[in-house]
């Protein structure tokens, strides 16, 4: 079943899809009676079927069911080449709520303010894919790229932080003990982090965490961290 997202409430029983949404419709290559899902913006889930003039006919509506009820947020810091595509991707198909890219010290990739619009643009567009493709409630916001300092005064407005260290910390088990409602979690880029910048995030109150004894590529560690939490917070079942 397709799955889209609309950029406004269904206020009627019609509805017509636009812009990037139309144009994966006429991919897809819709016909009369199929079934199509739309996910408004308060995170409605609305059962349609295509009209024969293409227009879609909500059938029936319920709150979408899909989403964690930890709302993660993911700050990246920015990895060469075009590695956050695909953490960007898989992210989301896990379950993340946002991604903030971020600037630490080892990052290697430092593209300018252009470059990093267009990149956000891209990385924007594809969380919107994977959203579809995983049937989530809401599209993940990838936020503007942020220094490692705007990115732990950030943390404020979340009930716990884990901040993944190649060097060493403890289990995730052992730091959510209790389930919180907001979590953010810090990835570093190739290099790692700098020991300052575990000192100023453990300042903060971030928890340093251990993914195990091997050291995984930067691509793959946001991924086996999301899934670690996932899986601790009861997401998995």
């Amino acid at each position: 079943m397709a799955w889209f997202f609309s950029e406004e409430e269904l206020v009627s029983d019609l509805y017509r899809l636009t812009g990037e949404n139309e144009k994966h419709a006429r991919v897809l290559r819709l016909r009369e009676g199929e079934a199509v899902t739309v996910v408004t913006p308060n995170g409605e889930q609305c059962e349609c079927v295509v009209e024969s003039d293409g227009a879609l006919r909500t059938v029936s509506r319920k709150k979408c069911e899909n989403e964690p009820d930890v709302f993660v947020t993911l700050y990246q810091a920015l990895p060469k080449g075009d590695k956050m595509d695909v953490i960007v991707q898989k992210c989301v198909e896990l379950g993340v709520s946002r991604i903030v890219p971020m600037l630490s010290a080892r990052c290697v990739s430092r593209p300018d303010e252009r470059s990093l619009q267009k990149k956000r643009a891209r990385w924007q567009k594809i969380a919107l894919q994977a959203a579809m493709q995983s049937r989530r409630g809401i599209v993940p916001e990838v936020t503007d790229c942020v220094s490692f300092q705007q990115a732990l005064s950030l943390t404020a407005e979340n009930d716990a932080t884990v901040f993944f260290y190649e060097m060493g910390g403890a289990p995730v088990g052992e730091i959510l003990t209790q389930k919180p409602k907001t979590l953010g979690m810090f990835i570093g880029s190739e290099g790692g982090f700098e020991q300052a910048e575990a000192d100023a995030a453990a300042k903060t109150g971030a928890k340093a965490a251990t993914l195990g004894k091997r050291i995984l590529r930067a691509e793959t560690a946001p991924l086996a961290a999301l899934s670690v939490i996932m899986y601790q917070t009861g997401n998995f079942n």
